[in-house]
C-alpha cells in the first residue's frame, strides 16, 4: 500500500509540471492564469489527500525537514496576517491568482512533496512543456489562422500573441527561463566532458521564440488587436506606492492588504502619469516589482519573511555554483517585473532544486507512529479531513461560479440577455465575494431597464420614428423598471462594500445614478456624492472631475462645472474635451473672451487631419464665440494637434412621473 501512494503522489507531481505552462481551458473569463491556479490548487489538495488517507492506514506521520519549510511557513503566515488586518476583501485576496494566499499555499504543498523526492526530473519535465511552447510560439508568429474561419469561442487562436502563458510578458519570462537555464547545463556539461546534444537541440527552438517574442514585446503588434504587448505600472510610482504605505504604522508593519495595490496606487498618480499614454487607465492591480507589490501589500512582515527565503537561496546557491545563472534571472525578474504565477512557479521549482540538492544537511527522518495514541490520532485524521474536504467544496464552487460568469459574458455577446442575467446571478450565488461579478451584474441590470423602457415607448412590433406616437410607461413596466434600477444600484453598492477604496466602483455607481437622473427622485444629489467619492478616493483622475462637471453643467449649476472643468485642466492640460467644455460652461457664464480663449486652446491641441471633424466643429462654435466679442478682441487664432471625441454634457430625457427609489439606493446608505 505504501509503494501505491508513493506512486500516485509521483505521477501527480509528474502531470502537474509538465501540464502548467501549457494549460488553459476557454471556459473562464479569463483562460490561462485562473485555470493554471486552479490546477495547481486541486493538484495540492489531492497530494494532501493521498497523504491523508497514508496516514489514515499506517496511523504514522513520516516527515523530513527540508531547507525552506520553516521559512515558507513564515511566508504563509505574514500574508495570512496582511490579509485579515488590512485587505477590504479577504476572499478576493485568497484567490488572487498572481499575488494571493491560495497561489502561494498551493506552491508551497507543491514543494513539501517535491523537495522529498529525487526520482522526479522537473526541469526534463518542463523542458518538454517548454519545447512544445517554444514551437507554437513560433508558429502563431506568422498568423497561420489569420484567414481560417473560425466558430466566435475559437477567435483567440487567430490573436498572434496567443501562448498558453496567457500574456507575452509570461512567455518572455518562461521562455528567458529556459534559455538560461540550458546555457547553464550546456556550460556545466560541456566542463564535465558530458554528451550535451539533447540541450542544443532545446535550445535550438526555445531561443528563437524568446527573440520573437521579445520583439513582439517591444514593438505594438500591427493586427486587430493593435495595441503594446507590454502595458505595466511605472516604476516611479511603485516606488511611490511602497513609501506610502510607511506613513501609518498599521499598514507599515502589515501593508496595504493583499489584492489592494489598487487602492494605492490611485492616491500616489500624479500630474505627470496624466501626461503619458497610460492616463486612460485608473489603477493597476499590481506594481511594477514583485518585491515592491510584496512590500507595498504586505508590509514589513512581508519583505522581511520573503528577505530570509532571498538569504537562504543566495547562501545556498553560492554553495551550489551550477544553479546560479537560473537563480539570478529569476531573482532579477521578481526585481524588475511585476508578480505573476508564472514566476511564482518557477521560483518555487528554484527552491526545490536548492533543496534537493543540500538535503545531506537533513538527513534525519521523523517518523511519528500514532497507534497508541488514539484521541490524538482521530482528531488529527478528521481536522485533516475536514480541510481537505472543505478545500474541495470551496475550490469547486469558486471555479463554478468563474465558468458561470464566463458564460454570461458570452450571453452578452450573443445579445441573450436571459443567459446573461441566469449565468450571472449564479455565479454570485456560487462566490459572492468577486467583485467584477457585482459590477457587471450591475451595468446588466441597468441596460435590462433601458431596454425596457425603450421597449414601452415604442409602438408595438416597430422600431421607434421621429413621426410615431410612442405609448406610455406602464404601471408594470414602471415596477419592472424599478426593480432594475434598485437591483443595479444595490449591485454596484455591493462591490463598493467588498472595497471602498477602489474608485472605479465609486464611478460605477456614479454612472447608474447619471443615468436615471431624470427618471428617479434624488438622483442628481446621489450622483453628485458618489462621483465626489470616487474623486476622493482618486484625486488625480481628470476624468471624474469632468464628469461631475458635466452633471452640473446639465443641471445649469455653470458655478460648479467651471471648478470641475478647471481642475480636469490643471491636472491634463492636453485634453481637448476638458478645454471644450469649460469653454461652453463659461460660455454660459456670459464669460466670452474666457470661452474665446478655452475654445482656441482646442483649435490648438486638435489635429486638423487626424481629428477633422471635430476640427471643423470646434472652429465653427469659435466663430460663434468670437462674434459676442467686442471688435477689439476678436483675434485670430493657431491650429496644433491631439485627441478626438469632443462631447458637450446634455440632459437625459425626462420620464414624468419620476420614479421614486428607497433610501436604501442612496450612495451613503448602507
Amino acid at each position: 500500500m505504501e509503494k501505491f501512494f508513493h506512486l500516485l503522489t509521483y505521477y501527480a507531481l509528474s502531470i502537474i509540471i509538465l501540464l502548467f505552462p501549457v494549460f488553459f481551458l476557454p471556459v473562464t473569463q479569463e483562460f490561462y492564469m485562473t485555470n493554471k491556479l486552479y490546477l495547481l490548487s486541486f493538484g495540492a489538495l489531492l497530494l494532501l489527500l493521498v497523504s491523508a488517507i497514508n496516514f489514515l492506514i499506517n496511523k504514522k506521520i513520516a516527515w523530513q525537514k527540508g531547507a525552506f519549510d520553516s521559512l515558507l511557513t513564515l511566508f504563509l503566515v505574514a500574508l495570512s496576517v496582511s490579509i485579515i488586518i488590512s485587505s477590504p476583501n479577504k476572499v478576493q485576496a485568497i484567490l488572487n491568482p498572481g499575488f494571493g494566499l491560495l497561489t502561494f499555499f498551493s506552491l508551497t504543498v507543491f514543494y513539501f512533496y517535491l523537495s522529498r523526492r529525487t526520482d522526479i526530473n522537473f526541469f526534463r519535465l518542463l523542458s518538454i512543456s517548454a519545447l512544445f511552447i517554444a514551437l507554437l510560439t513560433i508558429i502563431f508568429f506568422f498568423q497561420p489562422l489569420k484567414n481560417v474561419n473560425l466558430p466566435p469561442s475559437l477567435q483567440f487562436f487567430k490573436n498572434p500573441a496567443f501562448t498558453p502563458l496567457g500574456s507575452q510578458l509570461d512567455l518572455a519570462v518562461f521562455l528567458g527561463f529556459m534559455t538560461v537555464y540550458y546555457f547553464s547545463i550546456l556550460f556545466d556539461r560541456r566542463k564535465e566532458g558530458k554528451n550535451s546534444f539533447n540541450y542544443y537541440w532545446l535550445l535550438a527552438f526555445n531561443l528563437p521564440a524568446f527573440s520573437l517574442t521579445l520583439y513582439s514585446l517591444l514593438k505594438p503588434l500591427a493586427t486587430n488587436f493593435n495595441q503594446s504587448a507590454l502595458i505595466i505600472p511605472p516604476f516611479r510610482l511603485s516606488w511611490y506606492a511602497a513609501v506610502e504605505i510607511l506613513k501609518n504604522p498599521i499598514t507599515a508593519f502589515f501593508g496595504v492588504g493583499v489584492d489592494n495595490f489598487a487602492s494605492i496606487f490611485t492616491r500616489v498618480k500624479d500630474i505627470v502619469y496624466n501626461q503619458s499614454n497610460l492616463w486612460l487607465i485608473s489603477s493597476f492591480n499590481y506594481s511594477r516589482s514583485a518585491i515592491l507589490h510584496l512590500f507595498t501589500e504586505a508590509g514589513i512582515l512581508g519583505i522581511l519573511a520573503f528577505s530570509l527565503i532571498l538569504l537562504q537561496v543566495i547562501k545556498m546557491s553560492l554553495k551550489e555554483k551550477k544553479s546560479l545563472l537560473p537563480i539570478g534571472y529569476c531573482l532579477l525578474i521578481i526585481l524588475l517585473f511585476p508578480p505573476s504565477l508564472i514566476v511564482w512557479f518557477l521560483f518555487f521549482l528554484i527552491l526545490t532544486d536548492l533543496s534537493i540538492k543540500n538535503k545531506a544537511d537533513h538527513p534525519s527522518k521523523i517518523v511519528i507512529d500514532l497507534t497508541d495514541l488514539l484521541p490524538f490520532y482521530l482528531t488529527t485524521a478528521f481536522g485533516a479531513f475536514i480541510f481537505i474536504i472543505g478545500g474541495f467544496y470551496l475550490l469547486t464552487q469558486s471555479y463554478r461560479a468563474e465558468i458561470h460568469f464566463k458564460k454570461a459574458l458570452d450571453g452578452v455577446a450573443k445579445n441573450n440577455a436571459r443567459q446573461a442575467y441566469e449565468n450571472i446571478r449564479l455565479a454570485i450565488i456560487l462566490n459572492p465575494y468577486i467583485e467584477i461579478y457585482r459590477i457587471n451584474f450591475s451595468q446588466l441590470n441597468l441596460i435590462l431597464a433601458n431596454n425596457i423602457a425603450g421597449k414601452a415607448n415604442r409602438p408595438e412590433n416597430s422600431p421607434a420614428k421621429k413621426d410615431e406616437k410612442t405609448s406610455p410607461l406602464t404601471e408594470q413596466d414602471r415596477q419592472n423598471i424599478s426593480q432594475a434600477i434598485q437591483m443595479s444600484i444595490s449591485e454596484a453598492k455591493a462591490a463598493i462594500n467588498l472595497n471602498p477604496a477602489k474608485a472605479q466602483y465609486w464611478q460605477n455607481l456614479a454612472e447608474i445614478y447619471r443615468n436615471i437622473i431624470n427618471i428617479a427622485q434624488q438622483a442628481d444629489t446621489w450622483t453628485i456624492s458618489a462621483y465626489q467619492r470616487a474623486i476622493v478616493a482618486d484625486p488625480q483622475n481628470p476624468a471624474y472631475r469632468l464628469n461631475l462637471g458635466g452633471i452640473y453643467y446639465s443641471l445649469n449649476n455653470y458655478d460648479e462645472a467651471l471648478k470641475m472643468f478647471e481642475q480636469a485642466v490643471v491636472l491634463k492640460p492636453d485634453w481637448p474635451n476638458a478645454y471644450y467644455n469649460l469653454a461652453w460652461a463659461y460660455y454660459q457664464k456670459q464669460n466670452y473672451q474666457a470661452a474665446v480663449s478655452a475654445m482656441e486652446n482646442v483649435i490648438r491641441l486638435l489635429d486638423p487631419k487626424k481629428d477633422k471633424a471635430d476640427y471643423d466643429k470646434v472652429k465653427k462654435e469659435l466663430e460663434e464665440f468670437k462674434k459676442k466679442l467686442p471688435e477689439k478682441e476678436k483675434e485670430a487664432t493657431e491650429e496644433a494637434k491631439t485627441q478626438p471625441k469632443l462631447t458637450l454634457p446634455s440632459p437625459i430625457p425626462t420620464t414624468t412621473p419620476q420614479i421614486q427609489l428607497p433610501k436604501e439606493a442612496s450612495p451613503e446608505a448602507k
